[in-house]
C-alpha cells in the first residue's frame, strides 16, 4: 500500500489537502490512465491528495512510477462494478467494489468528493443509498458544462441524464441546483436561468414545462438568479443564459449529440487540412488557431458531470476519459470543495424550498 504523508487512515481532516476519493477501476483505459490523470491534476494544484480504490499491485506501482507517494493513497479492492451491471444489482450486491468504496470513503469522512469514470446509473445508486438525498430533494440532477460565447467560457446544463423523467416540481429544483452551481462553480453573482422549450412562447411546450416556468419566475428573486423565460436548442451554446434546465431525457440527447458533433468538426477540419499538399501548407500557418480551436472545443476540457442533490460531491467522469479527461474531473470537484458548493446548495434548497413544494406534481 502507498500511504501520502499527509493522510492518515480513518483520519476526517488531513492537514492542508483537499482530498479526493476516485474510483480506479471504473474507466475503458484502466488504472494507468487514471494515475495519470492525477498526475496532471496533482501538477496544477498542491494541495490535492486523492484515495485511490482498485487493484492495489497495479496502482502502487503506477504511483512509483510517477512519483505521486506523498499525496496517494491506495486502497485495495478486486472487485469491480462493470459498465453492463444494473444499478439494482450493485445496490444489492456491490459493497466491497471500487465503485462503492470510493463513495463511502465521502461517506466516512476520509475524502471530501468521489470521481469515478464507472457506470452512471449504478453511480448515481450508489451515492443515492450511501450519501443519501439533500432535504426535500425528489430526484438528484446530473449538470454538466457546455463551451458557450459568454464571457465564463461555459453554461450549466442539468439534467443530463441522472432521471429520464422530471415533473414540475423536479425542474424547479434543477433551476435552484444550477443555479447554484453557476455560482459556486462559475464565480457568477447572479446567473441567468433559462427553461428548455420548443419555443419562446408562453403557451408552448407541455403542461408541466410552462407549470415549471411559472415557478421558476417566482423562485427567481429570493434564490439570487434572473429567469430569462424559455430557450431553445441554439440557446445551450449561446450567451442569453448560464444555466439551461431541462430533463435528463432531452440533457442527455444534447449533450451526446454536442460531444459527436465536436468530434465531427475535429475530424472534418483534418482531413480538410490534409487533403492536398496546398492545404497542408494553409494548415501550417493556421496552426496556432486551429490549436485555439481545438482546446475550445474539446470536451475532456469540461470532463466532469456533477450529481446534484445529494449529501457528498459526486463528480461522473466520461467512461472512455483519458488522463486529461480524468485530470479535469478531479480539479472541478476539488474546485467544489473549496468552494463550499454541497453546504451552500443545502442552504439554499432549505431557503427556497417552500416554493418548490408548492408546485403540483
Amino acid at each position: 500500500m502507498t500511504e501520502p504523508a499527509d493522510i492518515r487512515a480513518g483520519d476526517p481532516s488531513p492537514p492542508r489537502r483537499t482530498v479526493i476519493s476516485v474510483d480506479a477501476m471504473g474507466g475503458d483505459r484502466g488504472p494507468g490512465a487514471v494515475v495519470k490523470g492525477v498526475a496532471e491534476a496533482a501538477a496544477h494544484d498542491p494541495d490535492l491528495a486523492v484515495i485511490l480504490h482498485g487493484d492495489g499491485e497495479a496502482l502502487t506501482a503506477e504511483i512509483d512510477r510517477r512519483g505521486l507517494g506523498a499525496i496517494a493513497e491506495v486502497r485495495h479492492t478486486s472487485e469491480v462494478v462493470s459498465m453492463q451491471d444494473k444499478p439494482s444489482t450493485v445496490m444489492r450486491r456491490g459493497a466491497g467494489t471500487s465503485m462503492w468504496n470510493a463513495v463511502e470513503a465521502v461517506r466516512d469522512g476520509h475524502a471530501r468528493a468521489v470521481v469515478s469514470c464507472g457506470n452512471t446509473g449504478a453511480l448515481m445508486a450508489v451515492s443515492m443509498l450511501r450519501l443519501r438525498k439533500l432535504p426535500g430533494v425528489q430526484r438528484p440532477a446530473i449538470a454538466c458544462l457546455w463551451p458557450s460565447r459568454n464571457p465564463s467560457g461555459f453554461n450549466v446544463m442539468l439534467d443530463v441524464g441522472a432521471d429520464i423523467r422530471a415533473d414540475a416540481r423536479d425542474l424547479v429544483q434543477y433551476a435552484l441546483m444550477g443555479a447554484s452551481y453557476a455560482r459556486n462553480g462559475l464565480g457568477l453573482g447572479r446567473p441567468r436561468v433559462g427553461l428548455l422549450n420548443v419555443g419562446t412562447e408562453d403557451h408552448k411546450g407541455r403542461p408541466e414545462i410552462r407549470e415549471a416556468g411559472q415557478a421558476i419566475a417566482a423562485a427567481a428573486d429570493d434564490a439570487g438568479f434572473d429567469y430569462v423565460g424559455f430557450v431553445e436548442g441554439g440557446d445551450i451554446p449561446g450567451d442569453r443564459v448560464d444555466v439551461v434546465v431541462t430533463d435528463g431525457f432531452t440533457g442527455n440527447v444534447a449533450l451526446k449529440t454536442g460531444e459527436g458533433t465536436a468530434k465531427l468538426v475535429g475530424d472534418l477540419l483534418q482531413g480538410a487540412f490534409t487533403h492536398s499538399p496546398l492545404s497542408r501548407l494553409g494548415a501550417l500557418f493556421a496552426l496556432s488557431s486551429l490549436r485555439r480551436l481545438r482546446q475550445r472545443i474539446d470536451p475532456r476540457r469540461v470532463n466532469g458531470g456533477v450529481f446534484l442533490g445529494l449529501g457528498g460531491t459526486v463528480v461522473k467522469s466520461h467512461g472512455g476519459a483519458d488522463a486529461t479527461g480524468v485530470a479535469a474531473a478531479i480539479g472541478l470537484s476539488a474546485r467544489l470543495v473549496r468552494s463550499g458548493f454541497e453546504e451552500r446548495l443545502a442552504m439554499r434548497l432549505a431557503e427556497v424550498g417552500e416554493i418548490a413544494g408548492e408546485v403540483e406534481e
